[in-house]
Formats: structure tokens, C-alpha cells, sequence
């Protein structure tokens, strides 16, 4: 009699210390079949319960890139909202199928994205646009990504972990609604890959396209333990794409990855490096609002040249040189504020942060720098100038002189 009481004590004991309910685990699968003679992607989204999403509402841009809609259950496009579009799924399981253009021009004839014959080079977040997500109290999507690959393509490289040849798992714990952001490319590509510390790097680019990738991978390799020493969380994979056919002749950071133009040099002739640049946009992570952009780029064009310089890449000679040049390139800049900054704004922003960087090392005799300013944005990863003039400050310990200039009020 007393093995059975205390066996149903402790049975009734476990029941109690047990969660009281469960995640419901929905599986939320993206189909990606590409197909390069009609320059589009088709793209498919399959719930395997449908009710556990009541709606996912799309923003669709200008709404000139998708078409060919097709929902089980419910699709609106709200009046007067052109660029939105609103999905109800159906009960049971329920897929979302449309198409969407993969490249994407500029005035001067170059692409932002671009697809040919034997390659895609794309972004996820144009794949699937950004979405407002609706779902029932419980649920969490489980969500990943299968492209279909045209007769002869070989690979397909995103930022996701890989968990099948052309499949990812997407899991971003910042968002509600997990959609495959970041660069991606398909085709046919040469790849180059590494581990650095805790990230696993991948460069690649369609063959025949110039793509320096080894060359890419030592400069990786010379900076990363200065990466590590300032940035306190570093990212599980990255991936560095490349192109240069009738491609746009810059860089642009993206979730995890890095859009570099495969005739731009490592390092410039000035000595700065646009990969090192567009690196610390993906450990930074740092958003200025309120026309405040000064801040994300002013530190990542800062720290593109401190980084080279920590890792002895840079003697003192060419980094006072440098630093002449981005004082002579910003002197007809009166404020630094605005939506989109100029490369003019951005030069005087440099200047600027070394300049308050030279102040926090005096004031506080060397214990503390603008590394200090740095990672407190990065934890409050949205920031204005306000809170910028705030958060060095109070590293400072008091107010500060260089920041109380009229170029950031």
C-alpha cells in the first residue's frame, strides 16, 4: 500500500513540475524553383497546419516584382494598398505560390541582383518579402528552405545552416515570422571555405567571374582576431558572394553575408577595405534612426581602417595619411544628419568618431575608447543621436567637448 501511494505521489509530483503546455510545432517549408528564362523565381510557401497562422500580411515594395498569385484559402490585395497583400490560410495544410523577378537595375545599366543563363545571384529578402505574422497563441513555425535547381547548375550557397544539398533551416530568434533573408547564389560556382573561431566562412562566385576568394579568405584570416577581441557575438556561418558581370561596382552587407564586387580591391588604394567594412556591418548589427545613419556607417568605415591597422596591416605613416585625406574630402560638410548619408558625410562621421575617440582614451587615462561606445550600441542595436551623445558620455564620465559640435544637431 505505501509503494503505491508514493508511487503516485511522485507521478503526481513530475505532473506538476512538467510545463503546462508545449509549443505547437507548425512546419512552415519555402520552395524555391528558379527559372532563369523568364528571369524569375517561383516561390512557394507550404503550411502543414494552416490554422495556426490566421493571416501573414505581405509588403510587397511598389509591387512591380511579384505576380502570378496563387492561395489555398484567402488572398487580398487591400484596396488603396497596392503593395500589400494579406493571406488566410486554409484550415488544413495550405500553400502561398507566386513569382517574383530576380534582377534588379540601376540607372547606369549595372544590377543590384542579377540572373543569367548559368547563375542567380539574389536576396532572400526579395525572395520573400517581409510579412506581418498573425498566428495562433502556442505556435511556433518551424521554418526552411529547398531551392529547384535548373538543368546544370550545381549549388546553391545562402547564410543558413545547410541541413540537405540544396536545403537550409531558417531560424532567426529576433523575428516572429522566420523568411530567408541575406545574399544568396546559385549556378554554377566556385566555392572556398574555412573556419574561423566559431564561424564557418564561405566565399563564392560563378566561374569566370574574377572572384578573388583565396586572396579574400587570408584578409578574413589576418583581421579575425581583431573581429573577436571587439565584437562580442560573431555570427555561426558567413558568406561572402561575388560577381562582376554588368554588376554594380560596390559592397553591401546583408543577414550574415556580404555582396562584394569581384574587381573591387581588398584594400583600396587609400588604404581602406570595403570586405573589412562591410565585416563590421555584419558583427555590428547596429541601425541608426531618426536620420541618424551617421552612427552604423561612421563606425563600420572606422573600424574597416582600425581593424587593418590593429592586425598590422597599416604602418603609422599611411594611417595619418589616410586620416589627412578624410579631413580633406568632409571639410565642406556642415551636418552629419539625414536619411541617407553622403561618402562626404561618412568621411567627416570617421573623422568625427576618432576624434571622440582621442577624448574617452584622455579623460578616463586610457582605461576605456570608443570600443566601449561601440558595444554599448550594439547591445541597444537601434540607435539615434541622442542616445549615441548619452551612451559616450557616460563611458566618459562626464560631457563631452567633441560632441557638442553643430554637425549632429
Amino acid at each position: 500500500m505505501a509503494v503505491g501511494w508514493r508511487q503516485a505521489w511522485v507521478a503526481g509530483l513530475l505532473a506538476v513540475s512538467s510545463p503546462v503546455w508545449a509549443a505547437n510545432k507548425v512546419n512552415l517549408d519555402y520552395h524555391v524553383r528558379l527559372l532563369p528564362q523568364s528571369d524569375q523565381a517561383e516561390v512557394r510557401l507550404t503550411l502543414a497546419q494552416g490554422s495556426a497562422v490566421r493571416s501573414l500580411d505581405f509588403n510587397l515594395g511598389d509591387g512591380s516584382h511579384y505576380s502570378d498569385f496563387k492561395a489555398d484559402g484567402q488572398w487580398q490585395l487591400p484596396p488603396g494598398k497596392a503593395a500589400r497583400g494579406v493571406w488566410r490560410p486554409t484550415a488544413d495544410k495550405a500553400s502561398l505560390t507566386y513569382r517574383v523577378k530576380i534582377s534588379h537595375g540601376r540607372k547606369n545599366g549595372s544590377f543590384d541582383t542579377r540572373m543569367t543563363p548559368n547563375w542567380a545571384l539574389m536576396r532572400g529578402d526579395d525572395l520573400v518579402p517581409a510579412a506581418k505574422l498573425d498566428q495562433q497563441d502556442g505556435t511556433e513555425l518551424v521554418s526552411r528552405l529547398e531551392f529547384e535547381l535548373p538543368g546544370g547548375w550545381k549549388s546553391v550557397e545562402t547564410a543558413w545552416p545547410r541541413i540537405a544539398k540544396n536545403k537550409f533551416r531558417i531560424d532567426n530568434p529576433s523575428r516572429l515570422f522566420d523568411r530567408p533573408t541575406g545574399w544568396m547564389l546559385a549556378g554554377q560556382l566556385g566555392s572556398r571555405r574555412t573556419r574561423l573561431g566559431e564561424t564557418e566562412v564561405t566565399v563564392t562566385s560563378p566561374l569566370g567571374q574574377g572572384m578573388r576568394r583565396m586572396d579574400a579568405l587570408t584578409l578574413l584570416t589576418f583581421v579575425w582576431p581583431q573581429l573577436q577581441a571587439l565584437y562580442p557575438r560573431h555570427p555561426g556561418k558567413l558568406l561572402i558572394v561575388g560577381a562582376n558581370d554588368l554588376m554594380w561596382r560596390g559592397s553591401q552587407s546583408a543577414h550574415e553575408s556580404i555582396y562584394l564586387n569581384s574587381h573591387l580591391p581588398l584594400v583600396s588604394e587609400s588604404g581602406t577595405s570595403a570586405l573589412v567594412r562591410e565585416l563590421a556591418q555584419v558583427f555590428g548589427r547596429i541601425n541608426g534612426t531618426q536620420r541618424s545613419d551617421w552612427i552604423s556607417e561612421g563606425f563600420a568605415e572606422y573600424y574597416a581602417i582600425e581593424l587593418v591597422r590593429r592586425a598590422g596591416g597599416m604602418s603609422d605613416e599611411r594611417y595619418e595619411s589616410l586620416h589627412g585625406k578624410l579631413v580633406r574630402d568632409s571639410q565642406k560638410v556642415t551636418t552629419l544628419r539625414g536619411k541617407q548619408v553622403s561618402p562626404a558625410q561618412v568621411a567627416r562621421a570617421v573623422v568625427l568618431l576618432q576624434e571622440l575617440d582621442g577624448e574617452i582614451r584622455l579623460k578616463t587615462h586610457n582605461k576605456r575608447s570608443l570600443d566601449d561606445v561601440l558595444q554599448g550600441a550594439m547591445r541597444l542595436g537601434d540607435i539615434d543621436t541622442q542616445a549615441f551623445v548619452q551612451l559616450s558620455e557616460s563611458v566618459i564620465g562626464g560631457s563631452s567637448k567633441v560632441l557638442s559640435t553643430e554637425l549632429i544637431q
